[in-house]
């Protein structure tokens, strides 16, 4: 872990700090290029499946053809959830008042952890590493789908082994096979957002994994980290940014009014990409080819927002993020709102795993330090 020689010059949330060395890929904020591995992960996006990209996060290379097959053959046979966990989650579904769905992901989780007794990273080898990486990854989307249509007073659906992960998730939402370009649509999304460099949830995965512990409880701290407004918690809060707007005529007033009020305008600016955010454009891209009034509406207004936060934060570069399109993309797939921060998590889940698989080979815990500013002893 990097150190400072003068813990006082240290960035506030350790904006830019090194901390590791990492294989899995990297974020080149002001070219506005991501990759994973070798590949750039916008061109995954366009030529890959989902499970192709899975390989290679779960393998390190791009599957063959027989290897893809086989690969999409094991996972297919771990999405079903454990009798001992389904037989709760319609409690864990009914918790609270307003129903939380990464709050009942990171309850089925931990319960899972226990029911197939998942050991400390510290005590096994790569191999189990890998096997239960493999099976929290491909049981995620089944889970977060029966909790919400347990919510909603229905039977969840289980997965079907000859679709994909795409297909299923939105399968075991809505309980009909999905049109293909609906499924295109969600799975060109779920690549695009796999991973993303050190970002809040994969560095908290990180530190937790940096102990020796049991992936299951690396992953829920991620979760617990991603649900945050602030990181995955945004897509639903963008969208709901339109309904706000509601007509182009109130663009200009609605941003304006933010900004003189010190609202953040959630889906605008990003703190890496000082550039169009990659995953933005692809997902404009998929927006308008599927298109539609509130593509129409969205487009109209990003270019709205963007020059009045040039006009009024002149030197801040501060464009569409991720969440943005991915609200409109979303909506038009017929994924419900309450669902928009798990579909992120069901492809983010994966690079998660990775990210806690190459952690726990290095064997060393993250200890950094603090400054004290307190009274003195």
């Amino acid at each position: 872990m990097a150190v400072t020689s003068d813990a006082g010059a240290v960035p506030p949330g350790l904006r830019g700090v090194v901390v590791t060395s990492t294989g899995i890929g990297d974020v080149r904020g002001d070219e506005g290029f991501y990759h994973y591995r070798e590949h750039s992960a916008i061109e995954l996006a366009r030529a890959r499946s989902f499970e192709d990209v899975w390989f290679l996060f779960h393998e390190g290379r791009l599957p063959d053809a027989d290897e893809r097959a086989r690969f999409t053959e094991e996972v297919a046979s771990l999405r079903e959830i454990p009798d001992e966990l389904r037989a709760v989650l319609p409690a864990i579904a009914r918790a609270g008042g307003r129903f939380q769905p990464m709050a009942g992901l990171r309850t089925a989780l931990s319960l899972l952890g226990a029911v197939r007794e998942l050991p400390a990273l510290w005590d096994v080898d790569p191999v189990r590493r890998k096997a239960d990486a493999l099976l929290v990854c491909a049981v995620t989307p089944t889970i977060l789908a029966a909790l919400h249509r347990l919510r909603s007073g229905r039977e969840p659906v289980r997965p079907r082994a000859e679709l994909s992960t795409a297909a299923n998730w939105l399968y075991q939402l809505t309980g009909e096979v999905p049109a293909p370009a609906h499924v295109e649509a969600i799975e060109r999304y779920l690549i695009a957002t796999i991973d993303h460099g050190f970002n809040n949830s994969t560095f908290t995965a990180r530190v937790v994994a940096s102990s020796g512990a049991d992936l299951v409880s690396a992953v829920t701290a991620a979760i617990g980290a991603f649900s945050g407004p602030l990181h995955g918690g945004a897509p639903d809060r963008a969208l709901a940014s339109l309904d706000e707007i509601g007509t182009p005529d109130r663009i200009d007033e609605w941003a304006r009014a933010k900004v003189a009020s010190g609202d953040r305008i959630m889906g605008f600016g990003h703190a890496v990409y000082r550039t169009d955010d990659p995953r933005s454009l692809l997902l404009r891209e998929i927006a308008v080819g599927l298109g539609g009034p509130l593509v129409d509406f969205a487009t109209t207004v990003e270019r709205r927002v963007v020059q009045i936060l040039a006009e009024l934060k002149p030197g801040r570069e501060l464009y569409t993020n991720v969440e943005f399109y991915a609200g409109v993309v979303m909506e038009l797939c017929g994924v419900p709102r309450s669902m928009f921060t798990p579909t992120f998590a069901v492809s983010r889940v994966l690079g998660w795993c990775a990210n806690v698989l190459e952690q726990a080979g290095e064997g060393k815990i993250i200890r950094p330090a603090a400054r004290y500013t307190g009274p003195l002893p």
